[in-house]
């Protein structure tokens, strides 16, 4: 199976995928059935009814989020999330039914909105913790990824489906159809083999371990670090449902039709940033930092566009930017993190970067009003480029060296993968001259006898590449940090002479 799709070959992530996919779609149906049922049958054109109905979908996971990573800590996920699928189905059915029999009224839909808010919050920590116990850690990555795409391609398909069928047979019977939707993923939970499930030891009951977490989090300056760029970027910048409106009515003059279409095509960015996220073996510290920075620079483009196809455009690269970051961040994390700890912390990150979204979107919307959509715009992607710059001066801090060290170190241990995959002609240094391109690969190894069949034998970091630094600099350097190479340990420099007594470099 190719790189890309590595995670597939575990049969109980492919049933979990499938199952998934039916299911995301049917949640993009219901996103859009839901406002456009309030926006236009249960109030007149009311703008502020559909951002309350957001709001309280996304509030219970910055109220319950840490709570819910305790649950998936303590208890079988498999089972919790067979609960929490059912309570969404069965809430959709309501929804559907108040509808179609003429009975919905705007505080019912604003109830169903906070409950399925809160079976959200309580399914998303296990549901993210989940794949590593579905795929195991060497796969985690590649999951992740898949996840983004499959989630994107819903995007993608979800919205044009449910505006298609709202025309044809009303909201009432979308809310249905997405309440069928669970039955897929409930059929793919049920169906998975215990044999092959990496089961984590639940956690025991104690006092006091949500703040166990959160001290944990104190603890770790990698998952500290994410947290706040996190809740910078998914508070001020990730409101582009918010923003595309704006752009799309205020300064472009467009209908809802070409605001729709801006979704779709930002979708194509995001799903773009899965697919090459899907090819990594693992996201580093670096690639995060540098697509925040990405996410920054191309927002603030996107505001200054004169046109609405040079800002449709734009909205490309915004999504694959946005997706790195998600995904780069996610999937750190779930490697990082001490598996007792893991459902917590990914409680505690899932909490900062959507139970923001109550905070930034009223306040994007009060910055429109207030000096004009362009500056709501380059508002968000001005917390994000500061987001990044955040990261920066912590890579420039923790690691070893300056930032040039730490993007080179980046550098080369990609590099390294390429050699170790095959994809890359290999250096190899020759006594007394230059490096030359030979068309062989060796193998990469450090330069002590226990280096051998050690992570940092295979993994990469350094490789014996054109620019390596010589003996003495290498010998004189201290040796990087995990979050200077994001936890991939380096390859070991083999010097060509080493002086005599001089220690072995790389250790």
């Amino acid at each position: 199976m190719s790189r890309m799709f590595r995670a597939l070959r575990h049969p109980n992530y492919r049933l979990w995928a499938a199952g998934a996919l039916v299911s995301n779609v049917g949640t993009w149906m219901q996103r859009v059935a839901q406002d456009w049922l309030v926006l236009t049958q249960l109030t007149d054109h009311d703008g502020a009814a559909v951002g309350i109905t957001t709001g309280l979908q996304f509030l219970p996971i910055l109220l319950l989020g840490p709570y819910a990573g305790l649950l998936g800590d303590r208890l079988d996920k498999r089972k919790l999330l067979l609960a929490t699928q059912s309570a969404m189905g069965l809430l959709a059915l309501l929804q559907g039914v108040l509808v179609l029999t003429g009975t919905a009224q705007l505080w019912e839909i604003y109830a169903i909105a906070l409950a399925l808010g809160v079976a959200s919050a309580l399914d998303v920590p296990p549901r993210q913790a989940f794949v590593s116990e579905l795929v195991g850690r060497a796969d985690v990555p590649n999951a992740v990824a898949l996840n983004s795409a499959s989630f994107n391609l819903a995007r993608l398909a979800g919205p044009g489906v449910a505006g298609l069928l709202i025309g044809a047979i009303g909201t009432g019977w979308v809310f249905m159809l997405n309440a069928a939707t669970f039955l897929a993923v409930l059929i793919s939970l049920t169906r998975l083999r215990e044999d092959l499930l990496h089961r984590t030891p639940p956690l025991r009951r104690g006092k006091g371990q949500i703040l166990a977490g959160i001290q944990y989090v104190r603890t770790q300056p990698r998952i500290l670090l994410i947290l706040v760029m996190a809740g910078l970027v998914g508070t001020f910048t990730l409101n582009f449902q918010v923003t595309n409106a704006l752009m799309a009515a205020d300064v472009f003059h467009t209908g809802a039709d070409a605001y729709g279409l801006l979704g779709s095509i930002q979708a194509i960015g995001t799903l773009g940033g899965a697919l090459l996220a899907a090819r990594r073996k693992q996201p580093r510290l670096t690639l995060l930092v540098a697509s925040a920075v990405g996410l920054g620079v191309a927002t603030m483009a996107s505001a200054a566009m004169p046109s609405y196809i040079a800002y449709a455009v734009l909205l490309v690269f915004v999504g694959v930017t946005a997706l790195t970051f998600l995904n780069s961040a996610n999937t750190i994390i779930q490697l990082t993190t001490e598996p007792e700890y893991r459902g917590r912390v990914l409680a505690l990150y899932m909490a900062v970067i959507q139970g923001g979204t109550p905070i930034g979107a009223p306040l994007v919307g009060w910055i429109a009003n207030a000096v004009g959509t362009r500056w709501a715009l380059l508002a968000g992607g001005l917390a994000a480029l500061i987001a990044g710059l955040v990261g920066v001066w912590a890579l420039a801090r923790w690691g070893d060296g300056t930032l040039r060290d730490q993007l080179r170190a980046a550098w080369t241990a990609r590099r390294a993968e390429q050699i170790a995959t095959g994809t890359l002609p290999v250096v190899v240094p020759d006594a007394g001259s230059r490096p030359s391109v030979e068309g062989s690969r060796p193998s990469v190894a450090g330069s002590h006898p226990s280096d051998a069949g050690s992570p940092a034998a295979h993994d990469g970091g350094h490789s014996p590449l054109a620019g390596a630094p010589s003996p003495a600099r290498a010998t004189a350097r201290p040796p990087r940090t995990p979050l200077a190479t994001g936890q991939h340990p380096a390859v070991t420099l083999r010097p060509e002479q080493p002086r005599k007594g001089a220690p072995a470099p790389g250790h």
